[in-house]
């Protein structure tokens, strides 16, 4: 968080992505994005509060590089906690902060306690900072995400890559390794992985929520690369005969 010139708040979305949990900028993009669009359905205008900027990052390899970046005011960074991923511990977190920031910055203009009429009008703005604190931490005790029996098996995105997977069904599949799970994936009976490109899943699979694609490093270039999602090892389990498992 920064001070601008005017001594108000201004938060840098790379630094918010990081405390938010995302590792992908893409991802965090689009939460801005959906951020800014219900601010500007609440008829205001989205620039007041979050604004182009651009970031100086240190790198390894390369050095210092400049990185697409936005200034945001508290109200476009709560906006875009709560546009956030709230399956992430790190998203619940940073709610539950702004919320209570909020709620600080309206204490911060406190009544005249010199009258009875003063103490009664801090007495009534401490009740409703507390109810609404009890309000956001049941709000993110229902919205937060249940252990599910995937969960030990899947990397920050949610996602489980197909050797893993492997380990994950090997009481379902007798122990194949990254190898023949793969190649089992391609078999007329399951038809996950394509033909044409046996690296990537059927775009229905897909569509239906059971396996992601993303650019992943490999070496010197970028590759495409299947993911499974916990929907995708339920419906694979299902159809190799087997029950659900424990993750652990």
């Amino acid at each position: 968080m920064l001070l601008d010139h005017r001594g108000e708040e201004r938060w840098s979305a790379r630094d918010l992505q990081q405390l938010m949990g995302y590792d992908e900028w893409r991802k965090f993009d689009d939460t801005i994005s959906r951020a800014a669009a219900t601010i500007e359905a609440a008829g205001m205008d989205p620039l007041d509060h979050i604004v182009g900027a651009a970031k100086v990052m240190e790198t390894g390899r390369w050095g210092r590089t400049k990185v697409r970046d936005y200034r945001l005011t508290r109200f476009g960074a709560y906006h875009v906690t709560l546009a956030g991923d709230g399956r992430k511990p790190e998203v619940a977190a940073a709610k539950t902060y702004f919320a209570v920031k909020t709620r600080e910055a309206e204490l911060a203009a406190k009544p005249d306690v010199g009258s009875p009429e003063g103490v009664l009008a801090l007495a009534e703005q401490y009740v409703a900072a507390a109810k609404e604190l009890v309000a956001t931490k049941k709000e993110l005790a229902v919205a937060a995400p249940k252990a599910g029996k995937w969960d030990a098996f899947c990397d920050s995105d949610g996602l489980i890559d197909m050797g893993t997977a492997a380990k994950a069904l090997t009481d379902v599949t007798g122990g194949l390794g990254r190898t023949k799970f793969m190649n089992r994936l391609r078999e007329s009976d399951l038809r996950f992985l394509q033909v044409q490109n046996p690296r990537i899943p059927y775009e229905v699979h897909i569509q239906a929520g059971r396996a992601q694609v993303k650019m992943v490093q490999a070496g010197y270039q970028w590759v495409e690369q299947t993911f499974l999602t916990p929907k995708g090892l339920d419906w694979l389990v299902d159809r190799l005969g087997g029950t659900a498992l424990s993750a652990a």
